[in-house]
């Protein structure tokens, strides 16, 4: 059946890259396998369907082939015959994986795994790759609107700084891999749909590569990866708001001879008292005094920046705000938001004898 990536995404198909880059890092973070009450099978979908609403080239693929689209027409397709193998194979809407399904689409055999298996594409046989890792950063207020440089310590499963994560002593010395006869592959026979056929995969003992070394890295043992702290700088760009992800490739857990996994960070904004984020735009409160309220006046109050006079206009009420343009919060594009500024008239608890009399003066105007 079709996929809908939109739907997977929970986003319109009118979503901009930017909303759907934000919809992925909410749903990476809650289906993530490390954390507790992910799920695996989820993240895994997310993952497929940001790869195309992502990329611009496959998002307009995807729009435009509909039904039809499966991954084959912008080369995202399974392993085995030029990277479109048996399980992407589609044409006018016919999947020919359907013949193998049963009636309800479920519980056949998928073509992709066996010719997969059979040319080393496909089914989840690529190369190996290390665990990803998720933390938490707290930032203060100020922090997220204009950005931040963090360096957290990790502690992780590394590379092996003594063997470069080769595992040998001296990469220079090696011998034949008695496992695969120097060939780095393994061929092993398997019964199938069609019968009995040979099944080719990665040597284990070699990683593939048909030597060993003569002698192991005495630091790691061979094993090319060690447990150890690591310290990382997070670039936290400006405007960045509470319960967003950050992925930082290749700085998560290390794995000897493939790809280390990734680094997800969660940031959390702290509060605070004086600012509310509106969009673009800063909130805050001022209070004025009644005189000021009205007959005007000028006061000079906190930003993002520093201190800035606002003039509050005759006749000022409390609930009225006053906009101060460009002292917000940054955009992507360049310029920034606005600074709301709420005020709130104070009224005095209590009345001098003149102030009484002015005021009484104040009421015979209707004031």
């Amino acid at each position: 059946m079709p996929k809908d990536y939109y739907k997977t995404l929970d986003v319109s198909k009118s979503a901009s890259k930017e909303d759907v880059k934000k919809a992925f890092r909410k749903l990476a973070h809650k289906y993530h396998p490390d954390k507790k009450g992910g799920d695996e099978a989820k993240f895994k979908e997310v993952n497929e369907a940001y790869q195309v609403l992502g990329d611009e080239k496959k998002r307009a693929e995807y729009d435009r082939y509909g039904q039809t689209f499966n991954g084959a027409h912008t080369g995202a397709g399974g392993g085995g015959f030029g990277g479109e193998g048996f399980g992407g194979f589609s044409a006018g809407g016919f999947d020919f994986n359907d013949i193998f399904r049963g009636a309800n689409g479920a519980g056949g055999i998928d073509l992709g795994d066996i010719f997969g298996d059979m040319f080393g594409g496909g089914g989840g046989r690529g190369e190996r790759r290390g665990t990803d890792i998720a933390i938490d950063v707290s930032l203060t207020f100020k922090e997220s609107i204009f950005g931040v440089k963090r360096r957290v310590s990790i502690h992780k499963i590394k590379s092996c700084d003594s063997c470069k994560g080769s595992g040998a002593r001296d990469s220079k010395m090696t011998t034949t891999c008695v496992s695969c006869n120097g060939k780095g592959k393994i061929h092993e026979n398997r019964r199938s749909l069609f019968g009995s056929i040979t099944v080719e995969r990665h040597c284990e003992a070699c990683m593939g590569e048909g030597n060993v070394p003569k002698e192991k890295c005495t630091y790691c043992r061979g094993e090319g990866v060690v447990k150890g702290e690591e310290e990382i700088a997070i670039d936290i760009p400006s405007g960045i708001e509470s319960g967003e992800m950050i992925r930082l490739r290749g700085k998560g857990q290390a794995v000897k001879k493939g790809a280390t996994g990734d680094l997800y960070v969660k940031v959390h904004i702290e509060h605070d008292s004086k600012w509310e984020r509106r969009g673009a735009d800063l909130a805050t409160k001022l209070s004025v005094k009644l005189s000021d309220a009205l007959l005007g006046g000028n006061y000079n109050i906190e930003s993002l920046d520093g201190m800035v006079e606002v003039h509050i206009p005759q006749g000022t009420g409390t609930g009225d705000t006053i906009r101060v343009k460009g002292k917000g919060i940054p955009r992507e594009r360049g310029d920034r938001g606005d600074m709301l500024v709420g005020i709130e008239v104070a009224m005095p608890k209590s009345l001098s004898s003149k102030a009484k009399v002015a005021i009484e003066e104040l009421r015979k105007e209707g004031i």
